[in-house]
């Protein structure tokens, strides 16, 4: 089974990208990963939205890696630094139904768009194994079609971001200028082949009941300060494509966050495509009144946050604050007992 799917990973051109070099090798693509599954941290995370988070929280598997590598990546240390350690398909499976025995809602893949054959096929091997959880995979969107279908059958949730349909944001902030029509067409093949389905449970805290996602769809926008014209293009497509269809999260969250990289100049200038600094109240109303006049079937957005407390250091065990996550497993330490 893992000699069929890593042949996959020869000539890769699993993405967008299409970097068709030998990952079963020392070559590496655009992603930096080679034919072997690496993970940085597993958790219960609190801070998704609603449905995804529900009662117990989401079962957050952080894939080390990434096929856009964004310039204002929070999760840097994981998405182009590397950090994480390799996995077989039995840990992958043990780590699964770890989470699921602690209350998991849900296994939300982080950044796997890069490791498609793999996860697919360790995904099946957890379900073999017991896992009864949905799965919910989290991206970019920045993915092929014809890769997707390998996920059919084993994703019940999608979670994808919808960045920017800028070229220009998108070719300075992730060398991808092709992003928003390669990501619509990979929305679009989301959309398709989903419908949705939810139940309720009870918020043990508040006693409320609250919907549970089984399947379905959200799609996130991460709004980019001074930005403001392409959130509106933004919101325009999907207003016409997904409302009605897909759930629709509207981020404010942007934060300014400092790494270091091998290309520092070319960071440097592709931060200045847009404001980067937190957003302002100014902002925030507008997007308030967007959202008022799209009038979306189905959307959340975030209350405007000037706290940076949430941001995560995977160097540590506990990645993120102690109310955002509970930690399950860690790259450094294996399982963490509670």
């Amino acid at each position: 089974m893992e000699s069929t799917v890593r042949i996959l990973y020869q000539s890769c051109v699993q993405c967008p990208r299409k970097c068709a070099v030998s990952r079963t090798g020392l070559a590496k693509g655009f992603c930096h990963e080679s034919d072997n599954l690496r993970i940085a941290s597993a958790c219960l995370h609190f801070g998704e939205e609603p449905p995804i988070t529900a009662a117990g929280g989401s079962g957050t598997i952080f894939i080390t890696g990434c096929n856009l590598r964004c310039a204002f990546c929070q999760n840097y240390q994981i998405s182009q630094n590397g950090m994480g350690t390799t996995v077989s398909t039995e840990d992958f499976v043990r780590i699964c139904l770890a989470l699921q025995n602690r209350g998991a809602e849900n296994i939300n893949i982080v950044t796997g768009s890069h490791a498609v054959p793999l996860l697919a096929e360790n995904l099946r091997a957890a379900k073999q194994a017991g896992l009864t959880i949905p799965i919910c995979w989290n991206s970019s969107a920045y993915e092929l079609p014809e890769t997707l279908e390998q996920l059919l059958g084993v994703v019940d949730i999608w979670l994808p971001d919808l960045k920017t349909l800028n070229p220009f944001i998108s070719e300075a902030c992730f060398a991808a200028k092709d992003y928003p029509q390669r990501a619509k067409k990979a929305i679009r093949f989301m959309i398709e082949h989903t419908s949705s389905h939810f139940s309720q449970v009870t918020n043990p805290q508040t006693g409320k009941r609250i919907e549970k996602m089984l399947s379905g769809i959200i799609i996130r926008h991460l709004f980019l300060p001074g930005r403001m014209d392409d959130t509106i293009l933004t919101l325009d497509w999907l207003k016409k494509n997904a409302d009605g269809k897909a759930c629709i999260s509207l981020m404010s969250q942007y934060t300014p966050v400092p790494f270091p990289t091998e290309s520092a100049q070319q960071r440097e200038a592709a931060l200045k495509s847009f404001d980067n600094r937190l957003v302002n109240q100014s902002e925030f109303h507008s997007l308030q009144q967007l959202i008022t006049a799209y009038d979306f079937d189905y959307l959340f957005y975030q209350e405007l946050e000037t706290d940076t407390e949430w941001l995560p250091d995977f160097t540590r065990t506990q990645p993120f604050s102690n109310t955002l996550a509970k930690p399950v497993w860690h790259w450094k330490t294996g399982f963490i007992t509670t």
